[in-house]
């Protein structure tokens, strides 16, 4: 169905592709370890899968009203469980909300204790969920981890945007990330390091 909201679907398309790349980073040995050793305050990323499969279930069942079947957690809460889930999860839920029409995402529905038209609650479900793809960006980081693009060039793609690096995301889409992850792993390339701090000071 045409809408003009047919980009909130499409941006939750390209959104669910970064998720499922920042996961694909992850190492299976490290998905329990915590931000700050022995601080159980922040989340490891195994819980952070889980809080994203969570999470989403239920703004999609009590603010839109679209239920997936099945369980919402995977059966193996694996990195390759829990990327084989959610893409399928997903991929039901961007197919769900092709089908609406502008009226239903103008309509006002429950949020938390609030009412909100569903377009303004979508683009907080996006907002959302960069956040937390943000702090496990940010935690493979401090595990050492080398980061492909989620958004733009890192600087384990060359650097700063002011220096016109390459973008270089993990896979192409989720067929492919699927497959090469259930294969022992198959990203693209990442360039060689940059013989400079990657930084916008001077």
């Amino acid at each position: 169905m045409v809408s003009r909201y047919s980009f909130l679907v499409d941006t939750y398309a390209t959104e669910t592709l970064k998720v499922l790349s920042v996961w694909a980073m992850c190492d299976e040995a490290s998905l329990d370890r915590r931000p700050l050793d022995g601080d159980r305050r922040g989340r490891t990323l195994r819980e952070q899968m889980v809080h994203q499969c969570q999470s989403e279930n239920g703004w999609f069942v009590n603010m839109f009203g679209v239920a997936a079947t099945g369980d919402v957690l995977p059966d193996e809460k694996t990195k390759l469980g829990f990327l084989a889930h959610y893409a399928a999860v997903a991929e039901w839920r961007r197919a769900q909300l092709s089908l609406k029409d502008d009226a239903w995402w103008e309509a006002n529905a429950q949020f938390f204790e609030l009412q909100k038209p569903r377009n303004w609650i979508m683009t907080r479900r996006i907002a959302h969920t960069a956040h937390h793809r943000g702090q496990q960006t940010a935690m493979l980081r401090v595990f050492g981890q080398a980061l492909h693009s989620t958004y733009g060039p890192t600087a384990d793609t060359g650097g700063l945007a002011k220096d016109k690096p390459p973008v270089v995301y993990p896979y192409g889409d989720v067929a492919s990330l699927l497959a090469g992850e259930s294969a022992g792993g198959s990203k693209q390339s990442l360039p060689a390091p940059v013989d400079r701090s990657v930084t916008e000071l001077p």
